[in-house]
């Protein structure tokens, strides 16, 4: 079926941010091999196809990149600042996957590199990667924080801290 609208329409991407759940967690980046920010850190993501949701976008997108494959995500949240993108008007919707620990993982894609950074040392980022990184960093919190209310009332597990808190 064919559309045609009257107003203009944004894309749409997805970005992945995976942290790991160690005491001094990782986060992993890709070293964007084309413009714009060649040569610059940016997370795992990229324009979502016509037959795909955000969320099997970003898990596409992250297997493409790094050859990394995961299955649980939660979403971050939507970022849609109007100059965020230089090629244009783009929206992006941002996941969390948390693993136990780094994965050996490989520059693919349009990534000419893959690595992973201590969460304290982050290079600086593309885009408005910095923005969504403060979010990622709250809903990997909260998310550790609500998984461990939920096993201690289990009693599967004793009370133990993944992260410091401020």
């Amino acid at each position: 079926m064919t559309y045609t609208y009257k107003y203009p329409r944004p894309a749409v991407t997805a970005d992945c941010i995976v942290i790991t759940k160690e005491p001094e967690p990782k986060v992993l980046l890709i070293q964007r091999g084309f413009d714009p920010y060649k040569g610059c850190w940016a997370f795992p993501g990229g324009f979502m196809n016509m037959d795909e949701t955000t969320e099997q976008c970003a898990i596409r997108e992250l297997e493409e990149e790094t050859g990394m494959k995961v299955s649980e995500l939660h979403q971050i949240g939507a970022y849609s600042k109007v100059d965020r993108d230089p090629r244009g008007r783009t929206i992006t919707v941002a996941y969390l996957a948390v693993i136990d620990a780094p994965m050996a993982v490989t520059g693919q894609d349009d990534a000419a590199r893959a690595q992973w950074f201590p969460i304290d040392a982050l290079p600086p980022l593309a885009f408005d990667h910095e923005d969504i990184m403060q979010d990622a960093i709250r809903s990997y919190k909260k998310l550790l924080v609500t998984r461990l209310v939920i096993w201690n009332n289990k009693g599967s597990i004793k009370k133990k801290s993944y992260f410091c808190s401020n």
